[in-house]
């Protein structure tokens, strides 16, 4: 058991994940499947910007989903509206999420604990006021539609399903692999610092506000991306798209695989969609099981899934280091002994 608990968390076990996206298309019963995959992979990456700011940085950010309809809102309006090609649009959408989210840390993050946390609630459901509200430029409860989608430059069309599912799934590998390498440098590690206590991180020298901001607006950027995909998915945006409630599901989604783990984000965001897909004939009623289920993973693996399987792995290493100790001591200490000696 330990064994494939090595494989799984191994570099193989990587590989193998993406192959297994790779002919997921291959083996889907229809096209519909291919279509709720490629969205998962979307909110997946929004997930890993929440996890930057709360996971690893220990803030948690209520307005999360608001960046991610500023996300799509940006593409939907410059494409749409101003006949902008997708790419560009696509790239003003990550950085006008990104300025925004600049913004609003300058000011959420002099706050502290809960009291962030109820102002970027605030600030979530502004953005959706605003965005429902400010017709000339949103269209108001209208929405947009005609929104572009990914320019193939002639030789994919993205307009269709199987191939904007392989587009979501390297930008879906993208921020896996800069999560990584985020959290594996030492500005990851800083992020980790602050977590822990914002006490701690300052009698090491580290600059809280910096720190916090920079975390803050690499996460609105990752769901400005992920807006911006989803839009350009559906073709269509609407105010639903900034309602707050799309927050918890991702506070969700995170709780479920696990705050502050690499492949956390995913297995949380990938399970619940699929659930919810499998308890659709339920209607209304689906609720009544899926919250349950929920209630019951909180209760008994508060780490989420992969934080509580990475947990298990470092008890069983820690146990297999420790049986070996003793006998590599007892090899060890005629030597010493022979050091000693002389």
């Amino acid at each position: 058991m330990h064994r494939l608990a090595s494989l799984l968390s191994g570099r193989g076990s990587r590989l193998f994940l993406l192959a297994c996206a790779l002919v997921f298309p291959l083996l889907a019963k229809s096209e519909y499947q291919v279509y709720v995959m490629a969205s998962a992979f979307i909110w997946a990456i929004a997930v890993y910007g929440l996890n930057i700011i709360t996971g690893y940085c220990g803030q948690l950010n209520l307005a999360h989903g608001g960046f991610f309809a500023i996300g799509a809102y940006a593409l939907a309006i410059l494409t749409a509206d101003h006949g902008w090609n997708f790419w560009p649009a696509f790239v003003a959408a990550a950085l006008v999420a990104a300025a925004v989210g600049a913004l609003v840390g300058l000011v959420s993050l002099r706050l502290k604990e809960h009291f962030f946390a109820i102002f970027t609630l605030c600030v979530g459901f502004i953005i959706y006021l605003l965005i429902d509200k400010w017709e000339e430029l949103t269209h108001g409860a209208v929405g947009i539609r005609g929104i572009a989608a990914p320019d193939g430059l002639g030789l994919v069309d993205f307009s269709q399903t199987v191939p904007f599912y392989y587009l979501a799934l390297a930008f879906l590998v993208l921020a896996i692999w800069f999560a990584g390498r985020l959290a594996a440098s030492l500005l990851g590690r800083t992020f980790m610092a602050i977590r822990n206590g914002d006490a701690l991180a300052q009698s090491l020298g580290i600059d809280l506000m910096r720190n916090k901001l920079l975390a803050f607006v690499l996460s609105t950027t990752y769901a400005g991306v992920a807006g911006a995909l989803y839009a350009s998915m559906i073709r269509f945006v609407g105010p639903e798209e900034a309602n707050p409630n799309h927050t918890f599901d991702m506070i969700t989604y995170l709780l479920v695989g696990g705050f502050g783990t690499l492949f956390g984000p995913l297995a949380g965001t990938v399970g619940i969609v699929w659930i919810t897909q499998s308890l659709q004939f339920l209607e209304d009623y689906r609720m009544i099981i899926f919250g349950p289920l929920i209630v019951v993973l909180v209760i008994f693996m508060p780490r989420g899934v992969v934080g509580t399987f990475l947990g298990w792995k470092l008890r069983k290493d820690t146990e297999a280091a420790r049986a070996k100790g003793p006998r590599a001591g007892a090899k060890v200490a005629p030597a010493k002994e022979a050091n000693t000696n002389a």
